[in-house]
């Protein structure tokens, strides 16, 4: 391959950037090109990193490393990674915003991981859009970009041109997924074995835990919160609920989503599934007398409502997480 047509993957060092990120992506993509090379018999690496930084006096960001600087790649995306830190400010991405929406108006895909979608955000182009971002970081994401589709429970989310990865470790997943899209399946799975990576579809709801909104201010419905989470929501009646509240069963009903943003159903659901992955992880209960532990005499509904709220089944997530297995 002529490296004047070689696919460059950006990846973007601002602020605060996790740098064991940055450099795990660049040592994937460069394990990826290499596969692919001896895969078709070539010596050119049909992929190469660059890294991007604005420094001291800079307006615009630069090329600081390339995998191949005597080449002549163009670059087909650029990846936002995670920080360990707080998300960046609005007034730190300020000097990148212009030059990744020039990018993405060429066709350069872009994409982020975790609290990278900050930056992402701040560009506009998640505007009416789907996304994600750990699962952590919901609440000042839903502020700051109120018009963003965000949906945590996926780890990743490709939405055509713009990519979003959830939590800080999903770097792994996005690199996978750039080598699935630029080079080919049977090349990401070779990578994924040599880094030993599960290269099979994960979701961030596996891993999230509920985190309900206990600051909006309405007194009668946080004590409603308080006395399901006493209770394991136990009893989950509407009547119960409301009478708690002391409210009408409408008017609860209504000031109990806008407080929370889901329905007490939904609410209460949650909490019980919370409990039982708990039972899941740490007892060798089995997945009947679990059910019943937390409030669900119907196992098969147990079971539905479980795959719904987790991706798993209780079994699978069994398999998965528990720590008694040897």
């Amino acid at each position: 391959m002529n490296q004047n047509n070689a696919i460059e993957i950006g990846l973007i060092v601002y602020e605060k950037a996790q740098m064991a990120a940055v450099l795990g992506l660049t040592d994937l993509l460069m394990i990826a090109s290499k596969l692919a090379a001896k895969r078709e018999d070539i010596t050119d690496l049909p992929l190469q990193v660059s890294h991007w930084e604005i420094k001291g006096s800079d307006l615009r960001p630069t090329c600081t490393f390339s995998s191949n600087p005597n080449s002549a790649g163009k670059l087909a995306a650029v990846i936002i990674p995670p920080t360990l830190e707080a998300p960046i400010a609005k007034q730190a991405a300020a000097p990148w915003l212009e030059w990744l929406k020039e990018l993405h108006s060429t066709g350069v895909i872009v994409s982020s991981v975790c609290a990278g979608a900050f930056l992402l955000g701040e560009t506009g182009l998640l505007s009416k859009r789907k996304a994600t971002t750990h699962w952590g970081h919901v609440e000042e994401f839903e502020q700051r970009f109120p018009d963003v589709e965000l949906d945590v429970d996926r780890i990743i989310i490709e939405d055509g041109d713009i990519v979003t990865a959830g939590g800080a470790m999903a770097w792994t997943d996005l690199g996978l997924r750039m080598v699935d899209r630029f080079l080919c399946s049977q090349v990401m799975n070779e990578t994924a074995r040599a880094l030993l990576i599960d290269p099979s579809r994960r979701e961030q709801c596996y891993y999230s835990t509920f985190s309900p909104n206990l600051t909006h201010g309405d007194a009668a419905i946080l004590k409603v919160q308080h006395w399901l989470q006493r209770t394991n929501a136990q009893d989950i009646d509407l009547s119960t609920l409301a009478n708690c509240a002391q409210l009408e069963e409408r008017t609860f009903l209504r000031r109990f989503h806008k407080a929370t943003g889901i329905t007490s159903t939904e609410y209460c659901q949650r909490l019980r599934i919370g409990e039982a992955k708990d039972f899941l992880q740490f007892s060798s209960s089995p997945v009947e007398k679990i059910a019943w532990k937390v409030g669900y005499g119907d196992v098969s509904a147990f079971r539905k409502i479980f795959k719904r709220i987790v991706g798993l089944t209780p079994s699978e997530y069994r398999r998965r997480f528990n720590s008694n297995k040897g």
